[in-house]
């Protein structure tokens, strides 16, 4: 089946000429690993799309009641660092956008958050101190000079427990307080789909056990989070809810 230009130009671009050949131009399905290449580039892209929006409806719950209530600071904290490791590894390696886009739209996204937990808790002179760390934390991050690529390595391995710890703090505030606060139902079970699905793309696209276990465990902790939105729906305490 031949396809116009303006509908074969994104596609080969997305799933590649072989794969494209092989499922469009000769109806092939039974390949089996161009199938698997060419879902895992839509769940890929669908992450990405995911991502960029993610966490805007807990952006807004937050705005919407000038209020962080049930949001751990050191949890966004921890977090933002450890994405800010994954991006800048990622980019450093030359990995396809499709693998580790949502990390670059979610890193903004906490960046907010974290900066609305400051605002909203008085500590204003903390906020601008923070944004210029976490900004200049990146920078040397993308620097091959000032980090040199084996130190790169150790820190990214580091990411694995370092993005299980982030996810602690909130689950053990939830689990203290019989609520979820102001956390985002939308953001919470979009976050454990998102991880969940990236299990699967990164198994197919990439060769990296490192970051194999980091999704895996990431998928595990964030489905805690989605039994304890659900297991704590309706308490007294966790009435500010987002549920869109």
């Amino acid at each position: 089946m031949h396809l116009p230009a303006v509908l074969r130009t994104p596609i080969t671009g997305l799933i590649g000429e072989t794969c494209y050949d092989v499922l469009i131009e000769n109806l092939n399905l039974t390949d089996v690993p161009c199938i698997k290449y060419t879902i895992s580039k839509g769940l890929g892209l669908g992450i990405v799309l995911g991502g960029s929006i993610v966490k805007i409806p807990q952006i807004m719950t937050i705005v919407r009641n000038k209020s962080a209530q049930g949001l751990s600071l050191s949890s966004y904290l921890l977090e933002t660092f450890s994405y800010a490791i994954t991006l800048a590894y990622n980019l450093r390696q030359g990995n396809p956008f499709s693998t580790f886009g949502e990390i670059f739209f979610i890193s903004l996204q906490n960046i907010v958050i974290t900066l609305l937990i400051l605002l909203y808790s008085g500590k204003r002179e903390a906020l601008v101190m923070t944004f210029t760390s976490l900004i200049s934390i990146f920078y040397c991050l993308t620097s091959e000079k000032l980090v040199p690529a084996s130190i790169m390595a150790v820190l990214y391995a580091a990411t694995i427990p370092l993005s299980l710890a982030s996810k602690v703090p909130q689950i053990s505030a939830n689990f203290k307080n019989k609520s979820t606060g102001q956390l985002s139902v939308f953001t919470v079970i979009n976050y454990f789909a998102g991880s969940t699905a990236r299990v699967f793309t990164t198994m197919t696209e990439l060769d990296d056990p490192l970051m194999l276990t980091g999704t895996v465990l990431a998928s595990v902790l964030n489905a805690v989070l989605v039994i304890q939105v659900f297991l704590y729906w309706g308490s007294g305490k966790g009435k500010g809810i987002f549920l869109l």
